[in-house]
C-alpha cells in the first residue's frame, strides 16, 4: 500500500511540471528541425564503415560533431528571434543535463580506470557469464555506468587469448550496460529521475521479475552462445589460455572509496535543491576524480591499459547529440498524447523504442507525465477519457526506457564507452547497423515475450 501511493505521489508531481508546461506549451518546431538529429545518427552509423581511417581520430570526430551541433543552435538562436519561443532556453536545459552527464561517466571512467582486477581467469563460458551476472547485479548498486567501465576491461584481459569473441561486448553491452539496472534509482537515469520526483527509492525492486526474466533469459542465451564459439576456438589458443592463467588480485582498493563518494554526489543532486543539486554534487564527482588520479598507486593506470582516447570520445559525440535532439524532444513533448496509447503495453514498446534513439531520462519523464493523474487516473487522448492503472503504466515506462536502451550504441551512455574501450583493445565490435542488427535479433523476440508475461494488451 505504501509503494502504491509513493506511486501515486510519482505521478501527481509529475503532473504539477506538465501543467506549468502546459500554461506556456511545448516549443512549436517545424518537423524538418529534426533532419540535423538523424542525419547526425546516420553519420556516426556509416562513417566508421565508409571511411574507416579518417572516423578513428577524434579530431576528426570533432569536425563532424561540430558540422551538425553549431547549425543547429545557430538555427535555435534564430528561431527565437524570429518567434520568440524560448528555444534557447530548451537548448541551455539540455546542455546543463549534458555537462551532469558527462561529468558522471567521466569520473566513473576515472576512478574505475585506478581499479585493477589483476589475474586472467580462463576463458571459459561459465566464467564470462558469471561475470556478466555479477555486472547485472552490480549495476544497481553503482549504476550501468559504474559496472560498466569497472568490469569490461576484466573481461577482456580473461578472453584476450581466444579467438571467437566478437559478442562477448554486445552481450556485455545488453546485460551490465543497459537490462542488469532496473533495480534501483542508481541503476539507469531514467529510475534516478522517477526518485527525484517522488518514487520510493526501494519501489523498483518489485520490477525484480521482468528484471529475472529478461537478464536470465539473455544470460541463458549467451552461454549457449559462447559455449559454441568456445568449442571453435583453436587448440594453441586454449592452451595459451590455460598457460597464462593467474588468480585474481583487486589492486587500487583505494578507489573503491572514491566510487562510493561519486554514488553520494548523485544522491546529493537529488536531496539539494536546484541548482544547488547539481553545483555540489558536480564538484564531488570532479573532486573524487582528482583524488583518484592523485592517490592511485603509481604504474595501475598504464596496466589497466587506461587512457583518455574512450572517454573524449563519448564527450565529443554526445555533445553534438545532445544539441541535435532538442528538437526532438521538443516535438515528442508537444506531440506525445496523439499517440493513443492508452495500454500498459503501448507504453513499454513507444518509450522503450524511443529511448533507444533519444535521452531515455526525458523521454521517461514525458510519458509518465502523459500518464500522471489519481489512482484510477484518466488521460486525455484525442478527445477520449482513457482510464489507466498507474502502478502497472510506471512498470510498463521503466522497464521500456531501461531495457531498449540496449537496441543501439547510443540508447545509453555507457554503451558507445563499452564500445569504444573493445576497440582500443583490440576486441572487434559490431557496426552500428550490425550492432543494432543483433540487438533487434536476440532482444526484441525477448521483449515481446515480456510483454504478454507482464504487459498483456488489455
Amino acid at each position: 500500500m505504501t509503494a502504491r501511493l509513493g506511486v501515486l505521489a510519482l505521478f501527481v508531481l509529475l503532473a504539477l511540471p506538465g501543467v506549468a508546461a502546459a500554461a506556456k506549451g511545448p516549443l512549436d518546431l517545424p518537423v524538418l528541425s529534426v533532419a540535423p538529429f538523424v542525419l547526425l545518427l546516420l553519420t556516426i552509423a556509416v562513417l566508421p564503415l565508409a571511411a574507416g581511417h579518417f572516423w578513428h581520430k577524434n579530431r576528426n570526430k570533432a569536425i563532424v560533431a561540430a558540422i551538425f551541433a553549431v547549425p543547429t543552435a545557430a538555427w535555435l538562436a534564430w528561431y527565437q528571434a524570429a518567434t520568440g519561443q524560448p528555444t534557447i532556453a530548451a537548448l541551455g536545459h539540455e546542455m546543463g543535463k549534458y555537462v551532469s552527464f558527462i561529468l558522471l561517466l567521466g569520473s566513473l571512467y576515472t576512478v574505475s580506470g585506478g581499479i585493477l582486477l589483476a589475474g586472467d581467469l580462463r576463458g571459459r563460458p561459465l566464467t564470462n557469464t558469471t561475470f556478466l551476472g555479477v555486472g547485472a547485479v552490480l549495476a544497481n548498486l553503482v549504476g550501468t555506468t559504474g559496472a560498466s567501465v569497472l568490469l569490461i576491461r576484466p573481461v577482456l584481459r580473461i578472453n584476450r587469448q581466444r579467438r571467437h569473441t566478437a559478442h562477448i561486448a554486445t552481450f556485455f553491452i545488453f546485460t551490465v550496460s543497459n537490462l542488469g539496472g532496473l533495480l534501483t534509482p542508481l541503476g539507469d537515469p531514467p529510475l534516478f529521475l522517477g526518485f527525484l520526483n517522488g518514487v520510493p527509492f526501494a519501489w523498483t525492486l518489485s520490477l525484480w521479475p521482468q528484471w529475472l526474466a529478461v537478464n536470465g533469459i539473455v544470460l541463458a542465451l549467451f552461454f549457449a552462445w559462447d559455449s559454441i564459439a568456445y568449442r571453435r576456438e583453436p587448440a594453441e589458443a586454449l592452451a595459451r589460455d590455460l598457460r597464462e592463467t593467474q588468480p585474481l588480485r583487486l589492486r587500487g582498493r583505494v578507489n573503491l572509496l572514491f566510487l562510493a563518494g561519486i554514488m553520494g554526489g548523485v544522491l546529493l543532486q537529488g536531496v539539494l535543491p536546484a541548482p544547488w543539486g547539481d553545483l555540489v554534487g558536480g564538484l564531488d564527482m570532479l573532486a573524487m576524480a582528482s583524488l583518484s588520479l592523485a592517490l592511485t598507486p603509481a604504474g595501475l593506470h598504464k596496466e589497466n591499459c587506461f587512457t583518455w582516447g574512450p572517454i573524449a570520445e563519448v564527450a565529443i559525440l554526445f555533445a553534438a547529440i545532445f544539441v541535435c535532439m532538442v528538437p526532438a524532444l521538443q516535438l515528442l513533448a508537444r506531440h506525445g498524447n496523439h499517440f493513443g496509447i492508452t495500454q500498459p503495453w503501448q507504453f513499454f514498446w513507444l518509450a522503450g523504442g524511443l529511448s533507444a534513439f533519444l535521452d531515455n531520462a526525458p523521454t521517461y519523464l514525458t510519458f509518465t507525465t502523459m500518464a500522471a493523474g489519481s489512482d484510477d487516473f484518466t488521460l486525455l487522448v484525442r478527445g477520449q477519457v482513457a482510464h489507466l492503472d498507474g502502478p502497472l503504466v510506471l512498470a510498463a515506462i521503466s522497464c521500456g526506457a531501461v531495457f531498449m536502451g540496449a537496441l543501439t550504441y547510443i540508447g545509453n551512455g555507457p554503451n558507445f564507452m563499452v564500445k569504444a574501450i573493445c576497440d582500443e583493445a583490440g576486441l572487434r565490435t559490431p557496426s552500428f547497423f550490425g550492432y543494432l542488427a543483433r540487438s533487434c535479433l536476440i532482444l526484441l523476440p525477448i521483449f515481446v515475450l515480456i510483454t504478454f508475461l507482464f504487459f498483456r494488451p488489455g
